[in-house]
Order: structure tokens, then sequence, then C-alpha cells
């Protein structure tokens, strides 16, 4: 387990439920968060020596939950020492940054996984399930938003060391979405995105909204803020030519309550824990954890590939990469799947 942060506790949630499998060694870039994360989670061993994390005889796969600017310098000591690796989003700061993880992990020929949790909310997939069988006839749009009131780690708001606001750090998520339901074989041609700083004061947007054509005319709206008080907000609408599909993953939960005193903690980003809230039973199963951990362990095992590779990130990327693009001219951009072919 590389990494010592919010999402890695996440990860280690999802791992409970995984049979036949044990994190053995934490990398954290602090020797201080690296052993308080060993001893919250029953690690055995911790260090800050990220080549003798990935170098252990006794690790197979590698799960990178670093900040965004290490991504590359993990995946790709991964790669070299011949483990298999999946990466948190996004994959890279940039679609070169994420093209260049891509081909080093194609040049070694090892197994690589993208740890998009949208494709593995529950909802998600069984909405996706609908579609795939004919439900909803073709889709023709898909909406997805990404929103909360901004990031708990510090890298998020530095442009260098994140890539970006939210278009970047949730905006991948919507891309992952309109992907799963349009077609992972529908290719994303071009984007016009807004992109503004309303609220945060920060060097980068903290709201935007992009609109992605696809090569078979499909549409995908992405939103992404910083500006949503009241937790989490992670939304998908599906449009057909027969019938429709709305998933509401945080606040379309089963558990509502009102209370004048504390409900304890309520789900992530949640500004009150009194009042009206929507707790979370669990989760890491609700955002797709448990799933996402389970498929990657699974598939590594069986020799099986995985629903999401590098190539998915890196899409995700591109298309970012345009709607960055798009938000300086104001007009169409096209995105560069170039890096593919690498």
């Amino acid at each position: 387990m590389l990494g010592s942060g919010f999402v890695c506790d996440f990860f280690m949630q999802g791992l409970r439920y995984v049979p036949d499998q044990q994190v053995v060694v934490n990398f954290s870039q602090s020797e201080e968060k690296a052993s308080a994360f060993a001893d919250r989670w029953g690690v055995p061993e911790s260090t800050t020596d990220l080549s003798a994390a990935v170098g252990r005889d006794d690790v197979d796969l590698v799960v990178v939950g670093l900040p965004n600017h290490v991504h590359k310098d993990a995946c790709v000591a991964a790669a070299e020492a011949g483990k298999a690796v999946v990466c948190t989003k996004p994959l890279g700061r940039n679609a070169d940054e994420a093209a260049e993880i891509l081909g080093v992990v194609r040049q070694h020929g090892v197994f690589h996984g993208y740890l998009e949790t949208e494709a593995f909310i529950p909802e998600v997939l069984r909405a996706r399930k609908a579609v795939e069988d004919g439900a909803i006839g073709n889709v023709l749009i898909v909406r997805s938003r990404e929103a909360h009131t901004g990031s708990h780690a510090s890298y998020a708001w530095d442009a260098g060391t994140s890539g970006g606001g939210p278009l970047i750090g949730m905006g991948v998520h919507a891309v992952a979405a309109c992907r799963i339901f349009i077609g992972k074989d529908v290719m994303p041609k071009e984007v016009v995105c807004w992109a503004d700083t309303l609220e945060h004061d920060v060097p980068f947007e903290d709201n935007a909204v992009a609109l992605v054509r696809f090569e078979n005319r499909a549409l995908g709206q992405i939103e992404a803020g910083w500006s949503n008080h009241g937790g989490m907000d992670v939304r998908t609408e599906i449009y057909g030519t027969d019938g429709l599909i709305h998933i509401d993953a945080t606040h379309g939960v089963p558990l509502k309550a009102f209370s004048l005193n504390s409900m304890g903690y309520v789900q992530e980003k949640a500004d009150m824990d009194t009042g009206w809230t929507f707790p979370q039973a669990d989760e890491a199963w609700q955002y797709g954890y448990h799933g996402q951990m389970y498929h990657f362990v699974r598939c590594l095992e069986d020799g099986t590939p995985p629903a999401e590779t590098f190539e998915d990130g890196y899409i995700a990327n591109a298309v970012i990469d345009a709607a960055y693009k798009s938000a300086e001219s104001r007009q169409w951009e096209s995105i560069d799947l170039s890096g593919l072919e690498i």
C-alpha cells in the first residue's frame, strides 16, 4: 500500500472483505505517517523507501494511493520491479504524464488497473447492466456530477502537485461515468468547457462544467465543483431513446435522519452532523471501494483482464486536458488520444 492518507483508508476498508490477500507493507513519504497507518490497520511493516517497498519478494500487487504528483514515480517503480500495479485517480496530472505511465507498464508487460470508483458503485453496476440489456434503448446523453466543498489533502490545493482543481480531481470520475454508459469502445472526440474560481482562494478553477461529444454523437455532461455544501454530491443521469435512469449515490441513501444532537460521522465532507443528515451505513461499499478491491485482486489471481486499466486513466486525463484548453479558448477543442498508440 503506497500512501497513508484518506483514500488509502478507504482502500483498506475495501480490502477487509477480499479473501486470500494481506497488506504486508505500507510506504509513506514520512516515517510518522507510515508508522501510524501501519498501526491503524495492522500492517506488519512500514517504510519511507519506495524501491524497498515495491521490490519485496512477498509483494504481488502495488496499490498507489499517493498524491497526484507522485503517481508517475510510484507506477514506474512498480513496473520496473515487475509488479502488478493499480493506481488511484487521476492517473497523471495531465495526459502527457498519464501516457508516460501507460508506456512504462506496457514496456514491462505488467498487470495494471485504474482505481476508478465510479465503475464499482453498486447502483452504477446495476444501471450499467440495464443499459447493456437494452432497457432504455440507445444512450443519448449522460450527465454526471461530482461535487463537495474542497479536498481533505493539502496537495490538492497546489496546482503543481495536483495538476488543477476539481476538474482534474473530480471531473475524471464524471468522464468515467459517461464512458461507462455511452460505451467504453466509443471514443470521446471534442470538448467545450466553462471553468471559473467562484468561492475559494485558489490558483485554478473551483467549479467547472464541460460538454463532451463522442464519436457516435452521444453527449456527456461533466460537472465538478468545490461549492457543494451538505456533503458529497455524486449523481449520474442516463437518457436513452426508450427511457432514463437516475443514480444518486450520496443523498439517495436508505438512511435519512433529523437530530438535535450529533449523529457522529455522517459521510465524507459533510458540513455538519446535526439537523437533516444522510448517514452512510458503509461508505466504502457505497463508493465502490469494496467492489474495486475485490475485482482487481481476483483479476490478478485469475489472470483475467480488469474492467478499468491505465488506458482508461489516460483517456480521462486527455478529456480533462482538452476541457482545460477549452476553458481558456472558449471554443470546442479536440481530444488528443495519441498516447494510446505509444
